[in-house]
């Protein structure tokens, strides 16, 4: 067990004691060996489990199932790019497809295992040139997602020479680029350099510049950003003519934004302020900029704004706020198509300019929709996935008012025709009705005894849709049930459902999962002893949070990259965006709100907590590993070394660009380590034939 040393912090004129705040420093060799005996401790556990060897046989075959996914797909100058991942590959391509009607159309313009067979580099993010001649690509290596941004060629598949634009992209506030009409320059988002900035505010104070082809990166001049906040996020986009770009820029992760335009007069001009509440934008082909606003409208309404006269109060409502919550849209030469959120699964609505409504387009039920791209007249393309339907990219017709599949779908290694999935709703704590998604294999029987897995995030505007996991069969096939739940904090029912999960109102998001945990029970889904929860992240910090205060509820824990000690989050550089969401310790109602829900503050001595793993990754930039290790260090020591806690402390990052390999082994051990817990004795699988590559 960890050795306590008790450091006193003062918050608000209240005395917080701290036993393990030594455990904070990643640096201190004394960390360093304290977390490699953790990591021991817990390889000795896992490995040894039962059926470990057929459940990494199974995991491994769904994992790697050879099938590939396309996704951000993007036309410029007729070409359509997009990321191809292509199992067993450790990263995700960029490539350019020549026809949707045939994936052997599909050419590699970068893979980033050429550029590094380590398989720990990945793509960032790419934006192709307006003619599509070019491509800027940011690279970021071994989950830091610290990128930088080369430029690619087409005619030549190849790097350009001597172009490379240092740190672009970050694990704080992101990255963006925009390039110029003239498809020689672009602007792009800047960190601080050198000595610009004391080493605290290096990944603070993004600002944007202009890059010209050909120029060395260091004689780039500054565009816009000096008088943004020191938590700016911008989102940079260009017109499809190139002759506009806007800066959308968001306050840290809340939902505060304010945005800038630059035209052909050469100058930015601000067009609103946080307090507009413009959320989103996006070109139309008709010379108007369309603004996704949630004044007066929690639920969102778009904006039609026209260029030439870009002042807020010159735009007009073209979609009024509805009963779904707009959640992105596109606009096409005589369309809007909408993507609405209905609490989770969502639906493709189109308007005319005027704001008419023209129908649905037509998608698989209980479904997640994305991805639009608009390729010509009012035609899109767009992507649809279900729980028991791998994602696949249809073309709709607007002529004929027809969704077709495309080539580019996905197969699974196992058909889920079999599952069923049931939307229930829990009642929380003060009466709010929370959707939960129920899947099972049909035949399972509701008697109180199926190992159970109920996931949730709760945070940051994030709804959670339906998707396809085909790891998920590993859980379902052994007569388990999966439960997602869609809780306050989220975007399911638009910004006030989120705000009641933000802030001083954080604890609605754990009563609501608890809410959703008893309904489990209630309906004989399952028992606590059968019943596993699991979360990443801001779905860690759930986990912490929901496992302290009814630890009696569940039958084992897996908490991934959370957040734990809420008192001290904002010290880190991340924990300083995530103000705008959680709140800040400097806030007398803030601290008061945090303090009454940290995990790591509200571990008690001699209770009884079910067996839990923690991950985290060493070189993470949005989540700091030193909170997994002062829960862990906190959580043994309560349990007298006696309970089954523990750390699985990896390198690589929050979870972004992690290989294919380390996937692969962290699913294994957290699958061993769920079904032991749980007492499932683990069936092994006939394996499945491997289909044709695409």
């Amino acid at each position: 067990m960890a050795e306590k040393k008790v450091v006193v912090d003062t918050y608000q004129d209240t005395k917080v004691e701290d036993p393990y705040q030594w455990l904070e420093s990643s640096a201190d060799p004394k960390v360093q060996e304290w977390t490699q005996g953790q990591n021991a401790h817990t390889r000795a556990m896992l490995d040894k489990l039962p059926g470990r060897e057929a459940i990494r046989q199974r995991v491994t075959e769904l994992i790697t199932w050879q099938s590939a996914s396309y996704f951000d797909l993007e036309d410029r100058g007729g070409t359509l790019f997009g990321l191809k991942a292509q199992p067993p590959k450790q990263q995700p391509m960029l490539v350019t497809i020549g026809s949707l009607s045939d994936t052997a159309s599909a050419r590699v313009l970068l893979d980033p295992t050429v550029v590094d067979p380590s398989g720990k580099t990945t793509i960032d993010f790419f934006v192709p040139s307006p003619d599509g001649k070019k491509v800027a690509v940011s690279l970021s290596r071994d989950g830091t997602e610290s990128g930088d941004v080369y430029i690619y060629d087409m005619a030549t598949g190849k790097q350009m020479p001597n172009e490379m634009v240092p740190h672009v992209n970050g694990g704080t506030a992101g990255g963006s680029l925009a390039w110029t009409g003239d498809n020689q320059s672009y602007f792009y988002t800047r960190y601080p350099r050198g000595t610009e900035r004391p080493a605290e505010d290096m990944n603070f104070f993004q600002q944007v510049y202009f890059h010209k082809l050909g120029t060395p990166a260091d004689k780039d001049t500054y565009a816009i950003g000096k008088d943004f906040p020191r938590i700016a996020e911008s989102a940079l986009e260009t017109s499809k003519d190139g002759k506009y770009i806007f800066d959308l820029v968001g306050n840290g992760d809340g939902t505060e934004h304010m945005l800038y335009l630059y035209g052909p007069s050469g100058q930015w001009q601000q067009v609103s302020r946080f307090e507009d509440m413009v959320v989103g934008a996006r070109f139309g082909e008709d010379g108007a900029l369309y603004l996704k606003s949630l004044k007066d409208a929690p639920r969102g309404k778009v904006l039609r704004l026209p260029l030439a006269t870009p002042a807020l109060d010159k735009a007009t409502v073209i979609v009024p706020e509805g009963k779904a919550t707009i959640m992105g849209f596109l606009p096409t030469q005589g369309r809007l198509y909408l993507v609405e959120q209905l609490g989770g699964p969502s639906q493709l609505r189109m308007v005319d300019l005027k704001g008419q409504d023209l129908g649905l387009v037509p998608t698989l039920p209980v479904s997640t929709v994305g991805g639009l791209v608009n390729q010509s007249g009012d035609d899109v393309l767009f992507a649809n996935v279900s729980y028991v339907e791998p994602m696949a990219w249809y073309r709709y017709s607007a002529k004929e008012g027809k969704a077709t599949k495309t080539a580019f779908a996905q197969t699974s290694p196992v058909d889920f025709s079999d599952i069923d999935v049931v939307r229930a709703e829990a009642t929380s704590k003060d009466g709010t009705k929370v959707p939960l998604t129920i899947l099972k294999a049909k035949g399972v029987k509701q008697n109180g005894n199926n190992p159970t897995l109920l996931t949730g995030y709760g945070g940051f505007n994030i709804a959670i849709t339906p998707g396809f996991n085909k790891l998920s069969r590993a859980w379902l096939e052994q007569g388990g049930v999966i439960a997602i739940a869609n809780l306050r904090g989220g975007s399911e029912f638009g910004e006030e459902w989120h705000a009641n999960g933000s802030l001083t109102k954080k604890q609605n998001v754990f009563d609501d999962f608890y809410a959703c945990a008893k309904l489990l029970v209630d309906q004989k889904y399952t028992q606590p002893k059968k019943l596993a929860i699991e979360g990443g992240s801001n779905g860690g910090l759930l986990m912490g949070a929901v496992l302290t205060q009814h630890p009696e509820m569940y039958g084992v824990v897996v908490a991934r990259v959370g957040i734990y000690d809420m008192l001290r989050v904002e010290t880190t550089p991340n924990g300083q965006f995530n103000v705008t969401e959680y709140g800040t310790v400097k806030d007398p109602e803030q601290f008061k709100a945090l303090y009454a829900y940290s995990p790591y503050h509200h571990v008690k001595d001699g209770a009884k907590y079910p067996p839990t793993l923690f991950t985290s990754g060493a070189n993470d930039p949005r989540v700091d590993p030193f909170h997994s290790r002062k829960m862990v260090a906190r959580m043994q020591a309560a349990t007298g070394g006696k309970g089954r806690i523990y750390l699985r402390a990896a390198g690589g990052g929050h979870g972004i660009g992690k290989p294919l390999s380390d996937r692969i082994e962290e699913e294994v051990d957290i699958y061993s380590f769920l079904f032991n817990e749980l007492g499932v004795k683990y069936q092994p699988v006939k394996p499945v034939a491997a289909p044709a590559s695409k």
